[in-house]
């Protein structure tokens, strides 16, 4: 029976955790190119009572366990594509494919996103190219990027080469491409907040999107959403309340049990 509580325990301390996943996952349904979190459960130590054996043609062919329990072994990324939202507008920019733009951050740190809502930001260099929180957007070499063309005449290849149409009708480039990176594991990618993530040493080096696996396209005048679906994420949250008030009422026939263990008389 005290066993019976530890696990019950332990089930409903998974489950609170697997609502809050899901919670945060709905949290950010209309977040830009956020990727729902799924958690993974694994089962703990057993207590063996008697293991399987065979000698001289007798024996037991089972084993007698008893499981302890279970706990949260990861929480992951899905970075499945979300759907493409068309905006019209001329720095909106969604990738399709598995790259991810790079920007600096705070501190000099870089850090990649997949939200490509840019603004333009007023510089004493000229009109640099900016995430909405004001953080420079980086080209292929890691530089920042200008753009001091009207808007209206900016062109961007499906690769991220800028260029503008001068008056005569002529695309002239700018000499400059948005950098796209991508990563041998991008499950190790750590969220940071802001649509941003983390390289670490599990990620390996950021490397050019054209040198790893398929090439990314950028899709001008649209944005990636999230690919979190409701339907899906409320089945999962009904799923996960039932397993806790399951759990709830197995610490509470434990406790029953125990009680009326303690009452014996002889």
């Amino acid at each position: 029976m005290m066993r019976a509580l530890w696990s019950a325990s332990s089930g409903m301390k998974a489950m609170q955790t697997n609502v809050d996943a899901i919670s945060n996952n709905l949290a950010n349904v209309n977040t830009t190119s956020y990727k729902r979190e799924k958690v993974e459960f694994e089962d703990l130590l057993y207590y063996t009572m008697q293991r399987a054996y065979m000698l001289e043609g007798q024996g037991k062919p089972v084993n007698m366990q008893a499981g302890q329990g279970t706990a949260v072994r990861a929480i992951t990324k899905d970075f499945g594509t979300g759907s493409f939202e068309q905006t019209g507008n001329t720095l909106d920019f969604a990738i399709d494919g598995d790259a991810f733009f790079s920007i600096m951050g705070p501190g000099e740190k870089i850090l990649y996103t997949r939200d490509g809502s840019f603004k333009l930001s007023v510089t004493e260099e000229g009109m640099m190219l900016t995430n909405s929180a004001g953080y420079p957007v980086l080209d292929d070499t890691g530089s920042n990027i200008y753009i001091d063309v009207p808007l209206d005449s900016l062109s961007i290849s499906d690769f991220g080469d800028l260029g503008y149409t001068d008056e005569d009708g002529i695309a002239i480039p700018l000499g400059q491409k948005i950098g796209l990176f991508k990563f041998s594991n991008r499950q190790a990618l750590e969220a940071v907040g802001g649509n941003l993530y983390r390289e670490n040493s599990a990620t390996g080096v950021p490397v050019l999107d054209e040198e790893l696996g398929k090439r990314s396209v950028i899709r001008k005048g649209f944005l990636e959403a999230s690919n979190v679906q409701i339907v899906e994420e409320m089945v999962k949250l009904i799923t996960a309340q039932r397993a806790y008030e399951l759990n709830s009422k197995a610490i509470q026939t434990s406790d029953e049990m125990l009680g009326l263990a303690n009452g014996l008389k002889r």
